[in-house]
């Protein structure tokens, strides 16, 4: 009975290489994502002489937009491969960058990225409030309010967890 415990957890820890197919795919998605990125930036590049001031405000909050989009891309990839998987080894790559993550902290970067980025889309609606209805305009402002909600609570949950750790 313990040789089969002993082959049910190995099938059950390997089974974590799995998540190195989402993270490639993740990686990939990234790549496509930078072309679609080059391809907004050389529209408002194209557009600069042409573009009122407004607009070309819109434009840039698009890119910045993306940019966060893309970071939290990588933060998932690098955080989660390193968390779910296996550590880099630091003595081939300098990932010293990142920051240890573990679950709950990512969950809390994540939480504050997607704040971010319903922030600058609210933000893009506030700017061309005349295309959108009274109702969809308040629908979207309390979807944000949820992501704010939500993220603060995922900060307090995790500063009750690590108070709990520390007086274990």
């Amino acid at each position: 009975m313990k040789s089969l415990e002993l082959i049910v957890e190995r099938i059950i820890l390997s089974s974590r290489w799995i998540l190195v197919a989402f993270y490639l795919g993740l990686s990939l998605s990234l790549a496509v994502y930078a072309v679609s990125f080059g391809y907004k930036f050389l529209k408002v590049a194209g557009g600069v002489f042409v573009l009122d001031e407004g607009e070309m405000i819109l434009a840039m909050l698009g890119l910045i937009d993306a940019a966060l989009v893309a970071s939290l891309i990588v933060m998932v990839m690098i955080s989660g491969y390193e968390n779910f998987v296996s550590r880099f080894d630091e003595s081939d790559t300098d990932v010293s960058f990142i920051g240890k993550l573990d679950a709950g902290s990512l969950k809390i970067k994540v939480a504050s990225s997607i704040v971010a980025i319903s922030s600058i889309h609210l933000l893009q609606v506030f700017l061309n409030a005349e295309q959108y209805t009274d109702g969809k305009i308040m629908w979207l402002t309390a979807m944000h309010l949820a992501f704010v909600v939500s993220a603060v609570l995922l900060g307090f949950l995790e500063q009750l967890t690590k108070k709990t750790k520390t007086t274990d």
